[in-house]
């Protein structure tokens, strides 16, 4: 799992059936001090995440597919909490 800031929405005109119905987001990959690294990605919505939430991605494919009702869908990433808040002890 990875902490994630959503910084946009991806609109397909053409995407795989099993993604009917659930929102393309793009994230940005965070630290644990909120910095972002990485490259953006493109992650699934389970949640109702919206732009600038922080959130926590999947990158699994089983656990994807699962966290957005989707058995034996080509997901690679999906978004399956909006975090609230975030405490580090230590």
């Amino acid at each position: 799992m990875i902490l994630a800031k959503v910084v946009g929405e991806c609109v397909a005109t053409r995407k795989h059936a099993s993604h009917e119905g659930r929102k393309l987001l793009l994230v940005q990959p965070l630290d644990l001090n909120g910095q972002e690294h990485d490259q953006p990605l493109l992650a699934l919505d389970a949640v109702d995440a919206g732009e600038g939430d922080t959130v926590v991605v999947v990158q699994e494919g089983f656990s994807a597919m699962t966290a957005v009702e989707r058995p034996n869908a080509p997901i690679d990433a999906a978004v399956v909490g909006v975090l609230d808040h975030l405490t580090l002890n230590g």
